[in-house]
């Protein structure tokens, strides 16, 4: 596919906020070739491996990690590619390893079982540390395998917070702040302007690059840096934009309800979205999934996204409503701007409001 299609000057912007980004249009054999093939490399018998998010939060856990064990090996990934990965970290990595999985919440044993199993195998031990909010039974399954697991309180604490107890090492003061700043976005507390450049950054950069920036500069991060991420926030407070306009409101159950569909920065639209009067922000994205806010009003999100088989905080959470099984479902799904999403969204969102528990 030609990129010109997707994105550049002569590709409407309203047209290109309603089609994921580029990324998406690689199948999935070949980027998970491409992404084997460099683990490997990477990973051929290493001693220590961090697993975790992509996000600010999860690459400042592996900096933690590394600035305590300078030869861990940072493997970023996301809750429903857990199996996966770890299946190849447990194939390349040396036999005694250390493994340190962090802020991934399961959302079920099935989707771990296996590859938790052979992990287990290769490593001397794993700590798993996180702050999102465990089912008991998942809880009980990991910690049944003999697996340390250190939760954090998800409405005081980011993993980073939890990474940066547990470890308990001689860090230094910028690394200290570096967690409270990190936790600021995390926690959408948004009362210090860097945290924004860290998530943003966290975006647009790779998990190596912006783990060695941190490590250098902390929380305060360089001049090209930071003209790098303005260059890049035009473009995504334009997409914020079309997102907060196309939203629509809806009453339910004493709530009201902001839905929107677009591709475009979850937790900025949704504060401007909460901020237009919404108790709760829903935002489907053109690549299928849903990401769900909160308030005080509302503090279930995490119950609605389990519908979906998702899961997450109280106030924040995801989901994948629909098992897309060919193009023409996403095609239908973009020109409608996610209409069938929607539907099965407010629908289970009536359930949570009456009190049931499934649809």
């Amino acid at each position: 596919m030609k990129d010109e299609l997707i994105k550049g000057p002569e590709v409407d912007p309203e047209r290109a906020s309603l089609l994921p980004g580029m990324g998406f249009f690689i199948p999935e054999s070949i980027y998970h070739e491409q992404k084997e093939k460099e683990l490997q490399v990477s990973l051929e018998g290493a001693r220590a491996v961090v697993i975790t998010d992509s996000d600010a939060d999860g690459l400042a856990c592996a900096a933690l990690v590394q600035e305590m064990d300078h030869g861990a090996i940072c493997v970023p990934t996301n809750p429903y590619e857990l199996e996966g990965c770890f299946m190849q970290v447990a194939e390349w990595i040396g036999q005694g390893a250390d493994v340190y999985i962090c802020d991934l919440c399961p959302d079920s044993i099935d989707e771990i079982k296996h590859g938790l199993e052979k992990l287990y195998e290769k490593a001397r031990f794993i700590l798993w540390c996180d702050h999102h909010r465990w089912e008991e039974e998942i809880y009980d399954f990991v910690h049944s395998m003999g697996i340390q697991i250190e939760l954090g309180e998800s409405s005081k604490e980011c993993a980073a917070d939890v990474v940066f107890r547990v470890l308990d090492n001689d860090f230094s003061k910028e690394m200290k702040e570096l967690v409270k700043v990190t936790r600021d976005h995390d926690l959408w507390l948004c009362e210090d302007e860097r945290s924004g450049y860290l998530a943003d950054f966290a975006i647009w950069t790779g998990g190596d690059e912006y783990i060695d920036i941190i490590r250098e500069y902390g929380a305060n991060l360089p001049k090209e840096v930071i003209a790098f991420v303005n260059e890049k926030r035009e473009e995504k407070e334009d997409l914020i934009r079309r997102a907060v306009d196309r939203a629509e409101y809806i009453e339910i159950g004493g709530l009201n309800v902001g839905i929107t569909y677009g591709r475009c920065s979850q937790n900025e639209v949704a504060d401007e979205v909460r901020d237009r009067g919404a108790d709760v922000c829903l935002i489907i994205k053109p690549t299928g999934g849903v990401s769900i806010r909160g308030s005080e009003k509302f503090e279930k999100c995490h119950e609605l996204a389990r519908v979906f088989e998702g899961g997450g905080h109280p106030r924040a959470a995801g989901c994948m409503p629909i098992e897309f099984l060919d193009l023409f479902q996403y095609a239908d799904h973009w020109i409608n701007q996610g209409e069938e999403t929607k539907k099965m969204l407010l629908e289970a969102l009536k359930m949570i409001a009456r009190g049931e528990n499934r649809l």
